[in-house]
């Protein structure tokens, strides 16, 4: 019995890794590659990463698109560093915060032809380690060798890619009573995913019947809504008046997901704020860090709703793709119960954005 990591403990190290900086090694096949998130290099590495080659610098097609760079390999371009480009470069191309002080990064020029399944690896790291997906990459000729030699996390993609693409097995950990101010028969319980990611929780009010419809809400975590009552939002509200609607029918679930800043972290999430203060809305924001509209996995939701026995929901939401996910993975949805609450003067442009562009029926 091997005491060695498996490749989802390797992908963890690979994602604390670049949360400080340092590379990963990346193989596919015969080919490898070391990778770096830009937000954590230093300029003591990126000296090293200019011994070894020349560097790509790989970002997302999102992100391409506001610096007005070719995409050839359609989701994701890799930027071919100038000559005499230095951290400074390539952060102002990674990150949208510099746009206006550095506006003039151009003309850039990105690469056609050749593999990115190692760049595209490299950004799924970075955006699950919360950072910006803008990640440098060179080419090595022996990466298992280069790995070791520099005692460095070595992920092998043909391992590695029916993990990153699957979500990973969630498992009761704890489950106590938790009075609550809407409910004294509260019970909460405690999920963790087997990649050592963010544990999730759900906050059940009575006794539901699991052969009946349940009453379900689910709420990706908001640090200013829920906690700090941030105006810009209405997560505060929407999180107290569906444990208020549970409450009053005396039995339902709220599934509280650790899915800050529609997945993108509370970092990236305050970069969004930082743009929107620009003039640019919420979808606008994401794009120009290199996210998509929404980057939650809302399969999430429906293992746990299928860990604690129940098969069909009446849920809590505005938002239509909530119930289609749902659907799509076994959690039958018999009643979309709308939750129109928290409309603000500070956060009305916000809400028309989530109609308009996010299919929200408020």
């Amino acid at each position: 019995m091997s005491l060695a990591p498996s490749i989802t403990e390797l992908l963890a190290r690979a994602r604390a890794d670049f949360r400080m900086g340092v590379p990963a090694v990346l193989r596919d096949g015969a080919n490898g590659a070391l990778a770096v998130p830009v937000e954590t290099l230093d300029k003591h590495r990126l000296a090293a990463f200019m011994a070894l080659g020349r560097p790509s610098l790989a970002v997302t097609a999102r992100r391409a698109e506001t610096l007005k760079a070719r995409s050839y390999d359609g989701d994701l371009a890799r930027i071919d560093l100038p000559d005499g480009a230095g951290l400074d470069w390539i952060g102002a191309v990674a990150d949208p915060s510099k746009d206006l002080n550095a506006p003039m990064k151009g003309p850039i020029a990105t690469r056609r032809g050749g593999d990115a399944t190692l760049h595209r690896a490299a950004i799924l790291l970075a955006k699950a380690a919360r950072l910006l997906p803008a990640v440098l990459v060179v080419e090595l000729e022996a990466p298992a060798e280069f790995a070791a030699g520099n005692s460095l996390t070595e992920i092998d993609l043909a391992l590695a890619g029916p993990v990153l693409s699957a979500l990973s097995p969630l498992h009761s950990v704890v489950s106590a009573k938790l009075p609550l101010e809407v409910s004294e028969a509260g019970r909460l319980h405690v999920f963790r995913p087997e990649d050592g990611a963010e544990e999730h929780y759900a906050v059940e009010i009575g006794r539901p019947d699991r052969a009946r419809p349940v009453l379900v809400r689910l709420h990706s975590a908001c640090f200013t809504g829920d906690l700090l009552g941030s105006l810009k939002c209405d997560c505060g509200p929407q999180l107290r008046a569906a444990l208020k609607r549970i409450g009053d029918e005396g039995a339902g679930v709220l599934l509280y997901l650790n899915q800050e800043g529609r997945g993108i972290g509370l970092a990236n999430k305050m970069r969004a704020y930082a743009l929107q203060d620009q003039g640019f809305d919420t979808v606008e924001a994401n794009h120009r860090l290199g996210f998509e509209d929404d980057e939650r996995d809302f399969r999430i939701g429906a293992g746990i709703l299928s860990e604690l026995g129940f098969k069909s929901v009446r849920l809590l939401t505005n938002n239509p793709a909530k119930v289609r996910m749902m659907e799509a993975n076994g959690v039958a949805v018999t009643e979309r119960v709308p939750l129109k609450v928290g409309l603000n003067p500070l956060n009305r442009k916000y809400l028309d954005t989530k109609a308009k562009k996010s299919g929200h029926i408020l």
